[in-house]
């Protein structure tokens, strides 16, 4: 009996015919409909083939046009995978289920270099500049820690914020933007507001498993479509689904600088996205906290500024590019306001006030973009360090994304490599990373790993880099 999975077994069959030249580079691929009604397979199958194909780097995506045959770097044969227990045997286990296992590992060890964290290193944010501010603020208002917080947060930040947005292309009115507590609490809000439990939503994948435990913690569906580390979700698979017969309440993406991928969406791809969440009434949730970033002066546009309907909810946060400990997000949910900032009432209250005053009179100084700037040019610098050291040290085979900013490498090992097994390895020698596996509710990413770049490169860094390299040698 063959254990592979169907779509593993027809993703084969297409790969079999590109290297005999059946299917030539530049073609159109088959349709989604086509694959359906010639294999006779489910909607959820053919665009899973389709998902197995971009992996292997052998198809791309053109906007209202479908699916083409690229030429890869490196054709792989995908290898069966064990099938997931029997139904029956009452086993499941959740994606919060599969994170919290992870996590709690990572805790009970005794970590040397951490290579699971999306944060920048404490000494590349300004601490000591925010720390002068709390204190100007606490000695103009004594009795500050004595009063609570409004709902919607500081008026002055939210202006800021406001705008900020305008540079790129976003009009967020300072009256509808609202401070949470990260973004985390921001999409939570975003979600609430707008599904009820049962309720199907759309996300990247793979996308943060911080998301996915939100979307599970809120008794809703997740459905995984593919994305890319050049040009994020896949239109083509977005569109078919969205034609099908899951009715799709929202969709959730991260356009720029994406978690974990490091894409960035081109602006043809954004304007089309927002397009059709409109035609199909799905509400598009916009995460937006790694946008400060990307390695460049102009900013990029955001998803809200193609919005023509008011269907896209911005969230956004200072968590990555100012400083973690201060847990400053914002959304703004234009025609869901009324209804945010009722459940943000009612779940949290307001915001601290300390840490506004303090981000406020930071972020109207030019000093912040300076500031910025700089930080920029350095991530920039130790994301090319890690590159090329990952490069040196680890398997022939392996392959790490180029993102134009940010703190992340997603980074695609040789199939035979299990991320989960590289993980518990390496922790046994201190070295703490993110296995694949916790990206996806799917077996889809079991031989990526995620590693961060947000501190200095150094020679402890380099060592670890090395003896992860040999971890995987020895694994395989």
């Amino acid at each position: 009996m063959n254990t592979t999975p169907l779509y593993r077994q027809l993703a084969n069959h297409y790969l079999d015919a590109i290297r005999s030249g059946t299917l030539k580079t530049g073609e159109r691929f088959p349709s989604i409909r086509l694959m359906m009604e010639k294999h006779a397979v489910s909607l959820s199958t053919a665009v899973q083939v389709c998902r197995e194909l971009e992996d292997c780097g052998v198809l791309e995506a053109r906007p209202r046009s479908g699916n083409y045959i690229r030429q890869p770097d490196t054709l792989r044969k995908p290898v069966p995978i064990a099938p997931p227990p029997p139904l029956d045997t009452g086993v499941y286990v959740g994606i919060h289920e599969q994170v919290s296992s992870v996590l709690k590992a990572s805790q009970r060890a005794t970590i040397k270099v951490n290579f699971a964290s999306a944060f920048c290193a404490s000494e590349l944010y300004p601490l000591k500049i925010l720390q002068d501010h709390m204190i100007k603020a606490l000695r103009h208002d004594p009795h500050l820690l004595g009063a609570a917080g409004s709902t919607c947060g500081n008026s002055t930040l939210r202006s800021i914020l406001a705008r900020r947005a305008l540079t790129a292309k976003s009009n967020l009115p300072a009256e509808k933007i609202v401070i949470t507590n990260g973004a985390t609490e921001a999409i939570n809000l975003a979600l609430r507001a707008v599904t009820q439990p049962g309720d199907t939503v759309a996300v990247e994948s793979p996308t943060f498993y911080g998301l996915l435990q939100i979307l599970e913690s809120l008794s809703l569906r997740v459905l995984e479509v593919p994305a890319t580390s050049h040009a994020g979700i896949n239109l083509f698979a977005l569109e078919q689904l969205l034609k099908g017969p899951e009715r799709i309440q929202a969709l959730i993406v991260i356009p720029n600088l994406q978690n974990p991928l490091g894409s960035i969406m081109p602006d043809a791809n954004k304007a089309r996205l927002v397009q059709l969440c409109a035609e199909h009434a799905t509400v598009l949730i916009e995460d937006d906290t790694y946008g400060d970033l990307v390695d460049t002066e102009q900013p990029l546009s955001t998803l809200k500024h193609w919005d023509r309907t008011d269907n896209v909810i911005y969230c956004a946060s200072l968590n990555k590019t100012l400083a973690p400990g201060i847990r400053l997000g914002w959304i703004s949910a234009g025609k869901w306001h009324d209804r945010v900032e009722m459940l943000k009432h009612t779940q949290s209250r307001g915001c601290e006030a300390l840490s506004q005053l303090a981000v406020s009179a930071f972020m109207k100084t030019p000093s912040y973009e300076r500031y910025l700037r700089r930080l920029r040019k350095i991530l920039t610098h130790q994301r090319q360090q890690m590159s090329a050291a990952i490069i040196r040290y680890f398997p022939a085979g392996t392959c790490v994304t180029s993102p134009r900013g940010g703190t992340l490498l997603w980074v695609e090992l040789p199939r035979q490599h299990s991320s989960m097994a590289f993980f518990h390895e390496a922790l046994k020698t201190g070295i703490q990373i993110s296995p694949g596996d916790i990206f996806s509710n799917a077996q889809r990413f079991n031989h990526f790993v995620r590693l961060g770049c947000g501190a200095p490169y150094s020679s402890r860094i380099d060592e670890a880099l090395a003896t992860l390299g040999q971890l995987l040698k020895n694994q395989g």
